[in-house]
């Protein structure tokens, strides 16, 4: 069963775009990383997927249904700053 996806996740800063039409799944019961190089827009993934960010388009999914604010308490995440 699908716990997470991000679907078609776009976004733009100024003139940079950061995450161009990304999707991914992650199946329950799984051990999901999420790894590249520097600016390869990780961080602005990750701050969609806690609801920090919005994206331009796309959408985030949680348990087969769009993910609300309150989703974020299951979500742990620690930045850098």
């Amino acid at each position: 069963m699908e716990l997470f996806s991000a679907k078609e996740v776009s976004k733009t800063f100024a003139n940079h775009q950061a995450l161009t039409n990304v999707s991914i799944s992650v199946e329950e019961g799984t051990i999901f990383g999420l790894l590249g190089p520097n600016g390869a827009g990780k961080t602005t993934l990750i701050r969609i997927i806690n609801l920090i960010t919005g994206p331009d388009s796309g959408s985030i999914w949680l348990n087969g249904r769009p993910m609300k604010a309150e989703d974020t308490e299951q979500i742990g995440y620690l930045p850098e700053e």
